[in-house]
């Protein structure tokens, strides 16, 4: 990932409904969620809701997949994947023992669900 890709990732998350968005997709995996199913759950109208969809797969942190007339999305997480790797890729200059705390986030259970 390039810089410029690491910015637009960043600015598309840089807004609390997109935010909120990523982060339910990114708990539902792979299988995703419906638009109509995004905007129950967190209270945005559809069309408000269209917008941030299409900033953030725009970004490339989510894919769109089209079932009969329903489009579902998914956190991209071969992007995410990317977007750490990036910010991470000069951490400490190469000395992992300053990164312990990083890592151990890594490899810990995500906190529970609010």
């Amino acid at each position: 990932m390039d810089q410029d890709h690491a910015i637009e990732a960043f600015a598309a998350l840089a807004q609390p409904s997109r935010m909120s968005v990523f982060k339910l997709l990114g708990r539902r995996g792979p299988k995703g969620l419906s638009v109509g199913e995004i905007s129950r759950r967190l209270g945005i109208v559809v069309s408000t809701l269209s917008g941030h969809l299409a900033i953030l797969k725009r970004a490339g942190l989510l894919q769109a997949t089209r079932h009969k007339r329903e489009i579902r999305y998914a956190a991209n997480i071969a992007t995410v994947n990317e977007l750490v790797g990036f910010l991470l890729a000069d951490c400490c200059d190469g000395q992992l023992d300053h990164c312990a705390e990083i890592l151990t986030l890594l490899e810990s259970p995500p906190p529970p669900v609010k």
